[in-house]
């Protein structure tokens, strides 16, 4: 065994100790006498009128006053000459009758004796550690330090493992410390997993992702998915650090050494009853109980929660804020619409319970309705328009006689306006919205001050297939088909042409107006014709007609 390679060296190890401290002949502790104190240091009288100087540093007590005065009595050991001049130390005598006093109390049992100190001095044969005053010394192979670390300074916990009376020198390993660790901790594991054992364990720290529980000197992490069936809970807010709690180990994850451990896992399981007794369908009385930016959880009363989503507490769907509607305590009847006890998630609806807006509207409203609503949001194809709880739809199309208008450049958030309903869409739960329907058309004003065989002239906007488009001064489009055209050739018409024509037709319940070119020349041709059975009878018709078209 490892331990036993230790015992081999034993007597090396003291030997290490006894050069890394440089000890010369016995170390003498004597008693001397301070003949004077200078401003950092004392001169102590050790006999044989020989002086050796200590620091002020090792005879000043924990508030840095001076614990001797010249003339009193002090124990130092010598431990060398330099320059014929003693070199003593009063520290040293304290620390040796300490590790004295700690080798008597503890040379018949100290097999599981450990010690905390910090890592003081590093020689060749390994480290000094100091612990209260003492020093103890641990062996460079029993360290366990890995290769380059600085750990002069470092605070380390050791096993004391010989303790040797006669050189009163006491040797340590953290090796062994971290093996014997490492044992118990595994038979604590393997025994709560084997057994699944449920036992008491401590919290020792909390974090946002769960806590850590001490379990017989083994600490494992109890996640917040683990606390409790309702799902993910904050632990700060039902535990502290200093409670104890009632556990299950649960897994090991033997590479990583991580312990988990789970607090629900103790407790009866509360979705056996909600498999056995709830459906979806069903209508459930809930508490509010929390409520976020996403939706709200609401509580059941048997350490179940269910999720009200945003999108299920209100058929409005401008729903920003669950806190507009719904506040922490709250009682309100839901409907059960999805249970999963796999994945312990119960979802339930508000609007579930509440009459659908869209049907309300259809019992109130009928297509051709004049009605007023407001604006909730724009768009590049139009805008929405609130009418009671729904939301209708106004087309850029509809919204103007004007030509490109948008909604977007006429209205804001906010605006009312007056609208009427074109079309109800009860399958697809859709409205359609017409405003210019109930502004006057530009036909409409355009036929107040004109009508059929009226000579109108505009300006050619485009040419199709079938005939010519033209504007008129009014801001009224018109068409002459092709067959409308003669005696005019369509090849050699231009855009912005202007072009002189009659009014055929003015239809203002389909926004049409027709105009013809032939019958405009029909008409003026029958006026000529008029005009010369006035004249004159003895004037032959070839010459009428000749001296007309001249005209």
């Amino acid at each position: 065994m490892a331990f036993d390679n230790e015992l081999v060296e034993e007597e090396s190890f003291a030997e290490l100790f006894a050069a890394s401290e440089q000890e010369q002949e016995s170390n003498r502790v004597v008693e001397g006498e301070i003949v004077e104190i200078q401003e950092d240091k004392a001169l102590v009288g050790v006999g044989d009128k020989l002086e050796g100087i200590i620091s002020l540093d090792e005879i000043r007590d924990e508030n840095g006053e001076l614990k001797y005065g010249v003339g009193d009595k002090i124990k130092v050991m010598i431990t060398g000459y330099y320059n014929e001049r003693p070199k003593i130390s009063h520290k040293k005598v304290i620390e040796q009758e300490k590790i004295m006093q700690f080798i008597d109390e503890n040379k018949d049992d100290y097999e599981n004796l450990v010690i905390e100190g910090t890592v003081v001095k590093k020689n060749r044969g390994g480290y000094v550690i100091e612990s209260d005053d003492m020093h103890f010394f641990m062996p460079r192979s029993l360290a366990a330090f890995k290769e380059g670390d600085n750990v002069i300074g470092r605070k380390i916990k050791a096993q004391v493992i010989k303790i040797d009376p006669e050189e009163n020198s006491v040797v340590v390993s953290r090796r062994k410390l971290f093996n014997e660790e490492r044992k118990r901790k595994k038979e604590i594991i393997d025994k709560l997993m084997e057994e699944e054992s449920i036992v008491e364990g401590v919290v020792k720290k909390i974090t946002s992702y769960g806590m850590f529980v001490d379990v017989g000197g083994v600490d494992g992490l109890v996640h917040y998915n683990e606390i409790s069936y309702k799902g993910p809970v904050n632990p700060s807010k039902l535990y502290k650090e200093g409670d104890t709690v009632v556990v299950k180990a649960i897994d090991y994850d033997k590479e990583k050494r991580h312990l988990s451990l789970s607090i629900k896992a103790v407790q009866p399981d509360p979705w056996e009853e909600v498999e056995n007794e709830l459906d979806e369908g069903d209508t459930i009385t809930v508490t509010v109980s929390n409520i976020e930016n996403y939706g709200v959880f609401v509580d059941l009363g048997n350490d179940i929660e269910g999720f009200l989503h945003i999108s299920e507490i209100s058929w409005e769907k401008n729903v920003k804020n669950p806190n507009d509607y719904l506040s922490v305590g709250d009682q309100i009847d839901v409907e059960v619409i999805e249970i999963n006890p796999k994945t312990h998630k119960l979802r339930v609806s508000l609007k579930a319970l509440q009459p659908k807006p869209f049907d309300e509207f259809v019992k109130n409203y009928r297509e051709g309705d004049v009605v007023e609503g407001e604006i909730t949001s724009l768009t590049d194809f139009g805008a929405f328009v609130k009418i009671d709880k729904v939301e209708g739809l106004l087309h850029n199309q509809d919204v103007s006689w004007e030509k490109g208008a948008k909604a977007k450049d006429l209205f804001k958030v906010g605006d009312k306006v007056e609208v009427k309903i074109a079309k109800i869409n009860e399958q697809e739960g859709k409205i359609s919205l017409n405003r210019k329907a109930l502004l006057e058309s530009p036909l409409e004003s355009f036929a107040k001050n004109h009508k059929v065989n009226d000579i109108v002239t505009g300006k050619i906007r485009d040419i199709k297939d079938f005939g010519v488009f033209v504007t008129l001064e009014e801001g009224v489009d018109a068409l002459i088909r092709d067959e409308d055209l003669a005696p005019l050739n369509k090849e050699e018409l231009e855009k912005d042409q202007e072009i002189e024509a009659v009014i055929s037709q003015i239809d203002t319940k389909r926004d049409r107006l027709r105009l013809s070119v032939k019958k405009l020349d029909y008409i003026k041709s029958q006026a000529i014709l008029d005009q010369i059975n006035e004249d004159d009878a003895t004037n032959s018709l070839g010459e009428l007609i000749k001296d007309k078209i001249q005209k």
